[in-house]
This record gives structure tokens, C-alpha cells and sequence, in this order.
């Protein structure tokens, strides 16, 4: 079933998307105006294409946007999909996968997340370097889709250190710190309890969400390198005595995105310059 939604939104989006983009970037909450820097940007709604899931969730537009940044051409992932909108983990990534089989090569996956170190404050951007799923759920569970890649994929790699390296040297370059760490994914759509955080940091997470770990296990899959980021965009259950709400994630993301637009944009900027000298 979901090989052929996989098969049906390829098709669509081959007949309809006159450039073929070598990268993909996923926006999370509150980025998504970063799709209209994009030059000869052109949207298409979820909604029209066969196949796919549609976001729920709001802060997410749903729609990719298919455009050129700093010399490379980029499809924006303007919304996503989670397993607490009820989709199993496969169904998340469908999109994505159609888009690995129109050809992107490079994925950059952005994310709200709480944070778990107590070093971190609200507002701090987090480069991923290995992640912890906590679902226990995972998009490559049933029949193999052996087009992508193989039955058991090695994930030692899977957040792409060249990749990483560049997102690091683009921060540097535009003068914004950066924190490293493992990003903790739980399946929500409740916040985590402070017992429950306590235990993550036990365990050795930096950072929390509920997302991006099925993207980078599909992208794993079939072999497309990936590197992600998290915008802190509150402190995780227990840490500061007040509540957890989504309005504080969307606020903070809104406030931080400046940051992470910068980041990406010099993350492309240095991905061109390498194609033209490997």
C-alpha cells in the first residue's frame, strides 16, 4: 500500500516539477518562511498530490517548495508528518521517499525540541549527532522496499559527519553558536513528564521531540546523506517550574528562525562549493 502512494506521488511530481532538486531541507515548527527565500520558488499543496498524508498540525503549512538556494536546487518540506496524528511510521516518510526517488542526494532536517541539558537555554540551536528512538517505532517495518536500499541498514553514519561539518563552519562563519548532542525522539503528542526527562538525560539525551528520526532512517535507507538541527525552543518537563505549551514552541521557533535561516543558507552556500571542487 504504501509503496504504491510512494509510486503515485513519484509520478505526480515527475510530470509536474520542471527542475529535479539535488537537496531536500524538512521545516519544523515556525520555520516555515525560509521556503519563500528561494529563488524561481514554486509550491505545490500536499493536498494535490496523490499519495500523500496532509499536516494537521499547526505552524505546518503543508506543501513542498520547489525553488534554488545559493547555487543548489532545494525542495523545502514546508510541513511534516508525525505518529501522534495518528500515521504510522512508514506512512511519515512517504513523502520524502518519493522525493529520493525524484533524486535528492542531501537531506537537512530541522526540529522544535525541548531541552534536556541543563546547559541549554531556550533559544539555542542543537546540530544532531546521533539520536535515541524512544517510539520504538521505525518506517522500514513490513516488506523491505528493496528499490531504496537493503533489509537491514547500517545507521552508524546516519547523521552525515561532512554534513555535520559544514552546518558547524556555516554557524561559525555567521558568528551564531552552536550546541552538539543526541536528540531523544518520543512519539507525544503529550510533553514528557519530569521523571520521564530525567530518565532521557540518564540515558545520555541532550534534546527531545517528535520527529525527524523516521526521516533519517528512511534517508539511512537508502543511502542519501543527512544532517539535522533542533531549535530549543523550550525547556523540557521539570527543568523550570512552569508548564509545557505549544504556543511557547511556535513563539520561540519564530524568534530563533533568523538564526537557523543564516545556518542554512551558508550550510548550502558551502555544499555548492564542494560539488564545484570535491
Amino acid at each position: 500500500m504504501n509503496h504504491d502512494r510512494i509510486s503515485r506521488a513519484y509520478s505526480y511530481l515527475k510530470q509536474n516539477v520542471k527542475t529535479v532538486p539535488e537537496a531536500c531541507v524538512v521545516l519544523g515548527s515556525g520555520l516555515g518562511g525560509y521556503a519563500r527565500t528561494f529563488s524561481a520558488a514554486a509550491a505545490v499543496k500536499y493536498e494535490d498530490i496523490p499519495g500523500f498524508p496532509v499536516s494537521t498540525v499547526e505552524g505546518h503549512a503543508g506543501e513542498l517548495v520547489f525553488g534554488e538556494k545559493n547555487g543548489v536546487r532545494v525542495v523545502c518540506m514546508n510541513g511534516r508528518f508525525h505518529c501522534y496524528e495518528g500515521y504510522s511510521a512508514a506512512e511519515t516518510v512517504i513523502p520524502l521517499r518519493a522525493l529520493i526517488k525524484l533524486g535528492i542526494r542531501t537531506l537537512l532536517v530541522t526540529n522544535a525540541a525541548g531541552g534536556i541539558n541543563t546547559g541549554f537555554k531556550p533559544g539555542d540551536i542543537m546540530i544532531i549527532e546521533d539520536h535515541i528512538n524512544f517510539t520504538f517505532l521505525n518506517p522500514l517495518v513490513g516488506q523491505n522496499l528493496s528499490e531504496f536500499g537493503p533489509r537491514f541498514p547500517d545507521m552508524t553514519y546516519a547523521y552525515d559527519k561532512g554534513l555535520v561539518s559544514l552546518l558547524k563552519d556555516a554557524a561559525a562563519e555567521k558568528g551564531i553558536d552552536v550546541r552538539g548532542g543526541v536528540y531523544a525522539m518520543m512519539k507525544g503528542p503529550s510533553f514528557e513528564t519530569p521523571a520521564e526527562i530525567r530518565a532521557l538525560r540518564a540515558l545520555g539525551a541532550d534534546a527531545v521531540g517528535m520527529s525527524t528520526v523516521p526521516e533519517i532512517i528512511a534517508a539511512a535507507h537508502a543511502g542519501v546523506r543527512s544532517a539535522a538541527l533542533s531549535c530549543i525552543t523550550n525547556m523540557a518537563a521539570g527543568i523550570l517550574d512552569k508548564p509545557l505549551t505549544h504556543s511557547e514552541v511556535m513563539e520561540t521557533g519564530r524568534a530563533a528562525a533568523g538564526k537557523i535561516e543564516m545556518i542554512i543558507d551558508g550550510f548550502f552556500e558551502k555544499l555548492a562549493g564542494r560539488a564545484k571542487n570535491p
